[in-house]
């Protein structure tokens, strides 16, 4: 009796100290040296403006972009290492499955639609196994923000029926594709194209708003890379309507 009761003591106290652990990894991992609004702001950010400046580099120089991964990656697995820099390391590693989507697919995979929403969720696995440890979850609630981005703006193209113009645009010349981009934007511009905006853009922001309200720097910054996304459908789709 007296060495059962000893085990059962061993073992409740191997489960506190177990439970122990993971709540302060949690506590470590929410801690973060930025307000709401500014975690917002950055996923935002990121996944807006660094999409203009990669967009013509895995164009010319895929290459370069592909190799700019490892800086990136030793960049974040070492501020992942250090108390200070590590929710800077945990939204880094999810830019970086961000990166990695769009080199692979519009440095090589351009000419084909339908890979794009197979490539684009290529850290889908590693984000979902994340969300489910809550680890890492600054970067991989970004990661998936700009994923449902695309997955709704990809919906519309199928819906629309400008997949056959996404084609024609990848292989144009560059003095070719103005036209294409406006003969695109004549579907943009009907009553249906209207509606399958309307709707899409309801159901984004309506996430959105639901992520807003909570109060977790991760759920803004997911919301912040859902908004991000749509202003950069915004402006290549202004640039078709012109």
């Amino acid at each position: 009796m007296l060495r059962h009761d000893f085990a059962r003591g061993i073992a409740g106290i191997t489960h506190t100290k177990s439970e122990l652990v993971v709540k302060v990894r949690r506590v470590a991992e929410d801690e973060s040296p930025v307000s709401l609004p500014t975690g917002m702001g950055l996923g935002l950010f990121l996944v807006s403006v660094p999409v203009l400046l990669q967009a013509p580099l895995v164009r010319f120089l895929p290459w370069v972009s592909l190799a700019m991964m490892l800086p990136l990656y030793l960049g974040a697995s070492w501020m992942l290492r250090q108390p200070k820099w590590r929710w800077w390391g945990d939204l880094l590693l999810g830019f970086g499955w961000s990166w990695l989507a769009g080199t692979v697919y519009w440095g090589w995979l351009r000419f084909e639609p339908l890979w794009h929403l197979p490539i684009e969720a290529i850290g889908l696995p590693f984000a979902l196994w994340a969300l489910w440890k809550r680890r890492f979850l600054v970067g991989q609630c970004f990661y998936l923000g700009s994923l449902l981005g695309t997955v709704v703006t990809d919906v519309y193209f199928y819906c629309l029926d400008l997949i056959p113009y996404w084609r024609r645009l990848m292989t144009a010349e560059v003095q070719d594709s103005l036209p294409i981009l406006r003969a695109a934007g004549e579907l943009v511009k009907t009553e249906l194209g209207f509606l399958w905006a309307l709707g899409l853009l309801t159901l984004l922001f309506s996430v959105a708003t639901i992520a807003l309200r909570t109060r977790a720097l991760h759920w803004w910054v997911f919301a912040g890379a859902v908004i991000g996304t749509l202003l950069v459908d915004a402006l290549f789709g202004a640039s078709a309507l012109l």
